[in-house]
């Protein structure tokens, strides 16, 4: 079934695309560095699956460094992908550069999508979601050869905030790292720079509570949205135009054996409204006094978020703007985004020596 965009449900998280200047730094230079596919000689990766909280199977890779110690126990991150994504979606590329720089990385399918669990495909369902990343670090943790002590998160777009709703009630994850981050609460409650009003937000609520008395009776999914558009026309937004340049060509577009290509990056209609409860930023301070780093482009639409966030945040936290870089630049431009920085983070964080 094809994705069904309603305006009402567009208006979400797009009602404030059209007038936003954002671009996408990619688009200004296609010959930039862009390397989503990335294939590390100096790691092995290995296909895992673990159980969460639910009992629901969380697929993952998992990288390590092919020069480890034996004799130690590696540190460890867990990495989220997008919203909307799957694990070779930006976060494979993250973790194997952790894994280049010593860690265990961790790169997951959230419930729901890709390789991981759940009916039906594509569900938003925020608690679980975080609960994928606790769950993870069970798997960790009781693995041998990881430090159990030493066990960080990175979550990219929509995952950043699905880790800072872990890391508030799970202290075994020591640090908190997000990228691009998205808080899929307020992005679907208020829009972009709050540009969806309250009878906006009323009418996409409705407009789902009667879809769901058509999927009780037909059994069936019955309509998707949000997402990436399949196609762009000259009214094309430049948010649109951004995404469309990673997960419609081939810099980054990726179709798991669980969805169709139609329906990638396309949750349900019906469970996208479980957004509008989700508030990942409420006692975010009660993180510290583990550490918490914010990455986010200068030129990125969604940098309110990681602004936000850090405002609210206890110490010890910091916030990196990178210059000329926009949303997407984040997922997969290697000549921008900061690995040092971030490797360097978890290092210091994780205490590793």
């Amino acid at each position: 079934m094809k994705a069904k965009l309603t305006a009402a449900a567009l208006s979400v998280l797009m009602a404030s695309a059209a007038s936003l200047a954002a671009t996408s730094a990619f688009a200004a230079d296609a010959a930039g560095g862009p390397d989503n596919f990335y294939k590390s000689d100096r790691v092995t990766m290995e296909k895992v699956t673990f159980h969460n909280l639910y009992q629901m199977n969380v697929v993952g890779n998992l990288f390590l460094p092919k020069n480890a110690d034996p004799a130690k126990a590696l540190p460890a991150v867990v990495v989220g992908h997008p919203m909307g994504a799957v694990k070779e979606q930006s976060s494979n590329l993250y973790a194997q550069k952790l894994a280049e720089a010593g860690f265990a990385a961790l790169a997951i399918d959230l419930s729901f999508w890709g390789e991981s669990a759940g009916e039906p495909r594509q569900a938003v369902l925020p608690d679980v979601y975080s609960d994928d990343f606790s769950a993870a670090v069970d798997y960790l943790g009781t693995k041998k050869g990881i430090d159990r002590t030493k066990i960080g998160g990175l979550g990219i777009c929509g995952s950043g905030s699905f880790l800072i709703s872990a890391a508030k009630i799970d202290p075994r994850i020591k640090a908190v790292a997000t990228v691009s981050m998205y808080d899929m609460g307020a992005a679907n409650r208020n829009g972009l720079r709050h540009g969806t009003t309250l009878e906006q937000r009323k009418a996409v609520i409705a407009a789902a509570a009667e879809e769901r008395w058509k999927e009780y009776e037909t059994g069936k999914i019955t309509q998707y949205t949000s997402g990436t558009v399949h196609e762009l026309t000259p009214e094309s937004t430049a948010i649109e135009r951004e995404f469309y340049d990673f997960y419609r060509t081939p810099r980054g577009e990726f179709t798991p054996a669980s969805s169709s290509k139609d329906l990638t990056t396309h949750p349900t209609f019906t469970s996208n409204v479980k957004f509008m409860n989700f508030y990942p930023f409420n006692d975010i301070e009660t993180i510290s006094p583990r550490p918490m780093l914010f990455v986010a482009g200068e030129n990125a639409h969604s940098i309110e978020f990681s602004e936000d966030a850090y405002r609210l945040a206890a110490e010890p936290k910091e916030l990196v703007i990178i210059p000329g870089a926009g949303h997407v630049d984040l997922y997969d431009r290697t000549d921008l985004i900061p690995f040092e920085k971030i490797t360097g983070f978890f290092k210091k964080s994780l205490e590793v020596k």
